[in-house]
């Protein structure tokens, strides 16, 4: 018998990484959630920080802001999480606007507003959202393009506050959020309404994660339904939760289906008992080799933002896979009825569609009107389930300008009113309008101004009413015989073009599987890349979908500017051999990269979608 004691197990040395210093967090805005300092990156030294770049219009933004809820609060004590709003669309770079957006969605951290794009510039973002890991000492170790990366971060951060805490230079401690105080409102930040047959209304309160049913007045409370906590629980009115609910319609045996947004879930509330029970969703995201279709309860939902009962069933505006779903409740029953998952402006047959990001529906006897929020278009699917564009272009342009509908523009538009006389209103949630399209003549109107960042739009005898959601209201106004008349303004996204030399482009989507993981290939190839151009004329070769991660694509020299549209995926599971059963993860990131075509170019276009890119200069 031995009875020394065993030699202790050394302790494994730290991984090496690539590290390049950090720059400095700037934004022409200020900072937001601090009490009123301005920070800089020392102040943060000690600390493992995850830059966050996003903007409020993006619903995979929202989504990645839910993932770090857990992050933030599991290494409370040395995780700082820095927002950093960097803003697509014209309206998104007002500073009162990003102020609400921080309250609106929740964010309990510190947020940089960047209006010029300063810091997105520095940290050569490509995506929204992307997500940046800065370690104690002021190095950047690690990029994620897109959702569903925190898991491998929260493995970074351990290993961070090991080797760190190793060498003396993990500093914990509270970080610098200090939470605004409450502004004490009747609604905050309303999403949207109907009128229910008393004459009531019924708005989803949204940052209050409740329904209220306010009287015929518009304004005074009747009862509240749902405790106002985040939460996702069935039971009585007071006893039930929502997560950030929005959408609402009517069902034909008199009760409400509640798009449950951030619970992923529709919801069912009786309006006789104020019960509210779960139709669909499991309450977590669908993502990509999830079931497209079955039992309602066992299939997962992706952000649904609205809903509207038509042609015996509920479609489902979801957002966050820029799909529409349908519900049928004889059956039970969800599936995917028209979309790609691809984000962009496609029409046609319903299952070769693109959308992005859906967000408002109103069906009529013949169509289903959609309001197409990051592609600024108003749409329509008819009865044969092909799907047409109204008024829009595409991701990339947006203004308020009236006129012919192919050459009138929308700002990021939410919701959408079926009008008596066959045309539509679109709460042209951007532009702080409610505007007007009329199928008989192809002419886009605007009907009313001075609204703030209205989200939906319901009819009352000759009335509109109108949800003003940043001003925590609903607003009546009297539809106009004639139309406003506006100055007509265009934009384009802030974002710079990235500067390509005609010919010969290699793209190269960066992956590197997080700590512990590798690709998996037991089913075939790991990672998917998909491309295609607007023009279609910019791409000369190298489009479609293939396996491989890098591509060399042919630019045509005649097309002097356009975008990239390019789609990646790959999958990567826990490196165990003894677990028969690992845990899989799925990153998939969609970029649209704005190009110009000038001699002496860059010939090499490198995305990250997790990792470090190895052909990045040191700073």
């Amino acid at each position: 018998m031995n009875d020394a004691a065993p030699a202790a197990t050394p302790a494994p040395a730290p991984r090496k990484r690539a590290r390049v210093r950090a720059p400095e967090l700037i934004g022409k805005g200020g900072w937001l959630n601090t009490g009123g300092t301005e920070l800089i990156l020392a102040d943060l030294r000690g600390k493992c920080v995850v830059v966050d770049f996003w903007t409020f219009c993006c619903i995979n933004c929202l989504h990645v802001l839910d993932e770090l809820r857990e992050l933030e609060e599991k290494h409370r004590d040395t995780v700082v999480v820095i927002g950093v709003h960097s803003p697509k669309f014209v309206h998104e770079a007002e500073h009162g606007a990003v102020v609400d957006a921080v309250e609106r969605y929740g964010v309990e951290h510190p947020v940089l507003d960047d209006p010029e794009l300063a810091t997105w510039k520095q940290y050569a973002v490509r995506a929204w959202p992307t997500l940046v890991v800065i370690d104690p000492e002021g190095y950047v170790v690690a990029q994620h393009a897109g959702e569903g990366h925190v898991h491998a971060i929260e493995r970074l951060v351990t290993e961070l506050e090991a080797e760190h805490e190793a060498k003396g230079t993990l500093r914990r401690g509270d970080g610098p959020y200090v939470a605004p105080e409450p502004e004490p409102t009747v609604l905050r930040f309303p999403g949207k309404a109907i009128v229910l047959p008393s004459g009531t209304f019924l708005v989803s309160d949204t940052t209050r994660h409740q329904l209220v049913e306010l009287a015929a007045d518009g304004e005074s409370v009747v009862r509240r339904i749902g405790s106002g906590r985040r939460g996702f629980a069935d039971g009585s009115a007071d006893a039930a939760s929502f997560n950030e609910p929005q959408g609402l319609a009517p069902l034909p045996d008199g009760s409400v289906v509640v798009a449950d947004t951030v619970n992923h879930a529709l919801r069912r509330l009786d309006l006789a008992t104020g019960e509210v029970t779960t139709l669909a969703g499991t309450g977590r995201q669908w993502m990509q080799a999830d079931p497209v279709a079955g039992p309602a309860r066992e299939v997962n939902l992706s952000s649904p933002w609205d809903v509207a009962h038509w042609n015996g069933e509920v479609w489902i505006a979801m957002a966050g896979v820029h799909q529409l779903w349908t519900y049928d409740p004889a059956e039970g029953t969800v599936r995917v009825a028209a979309g790609t998952t691809n984000e962009g402006l496609v029409d046609g047959p319903a299952a070769a569609a693109w959308f992005a990001q859906p967000s408002g529906l109103a069906a009529t006897a013949e169509r289903l009107w959609l309001a197409d929020s990051e592609t600024s278009a108003l749409r329509w699917v008819a009865l044969d389930g092909t799907v047409h564009t109204a008024v829009g272009t595409g991701l990339f342009d947006f203004g308020h300008r009236d006129g012919a509908a192919e050459q009138a523009l929308l700002q990021h538009p939410l919701g959408v009113t079926a009008l008596p006389d066959g045309s539509v209103a679109v709460s042209d949630t951007y532009n702080h309008a409610l505007r007007r399209f009329d199928p008989a003549t192809g002419e886009v109107t605007t009907l009313a101004t001075d609204l703030r960042e209205p989200s939906d739009a319901v009819l009352v005898g000759e009335d509109i009413v109108v949800v003003e959601s940043a001003r925590h209201r609903l607003t009546r106004l009297r539809l106009p015989e004639e139309a406003v008349k506006v100055a007509s303004v265009a934009h384009r996204t802030q974002r710079a073009s990235t500067e390509v030399a005609p010919g010969e482009l290699r793209l190269d989507v960066v992956f590197q599987a997080p700590a512990g993981q590798k690709l998996d290939t037991r089913y075939g190839p790991s990672t998917r890349l998909l491309v295609s151009s607007t023009p279609p004329e910019l791409l000369a070769a190298g489009e479609g979908a293939g396996t491989g991660l890098s591509r060399t694509l042919r630019l045509d020299p005649a097309v002097t500017e356009g975008v990239l549209h390019v789609s990646a995926m790959a999958a990567s599971c826990d490196d165990a051999p003894e677990n028969e059963y690992p845990a899989c993860h799925v990153h998939q990131q969609d970029w649209g990269v704005p190009v110009r075509l000038v001699e002496g170019g860059a010939d090499r276009l490198p995305l990250v979608l997790a990792g470090m890119d190895s052909d990045q200069p040191a700073r």
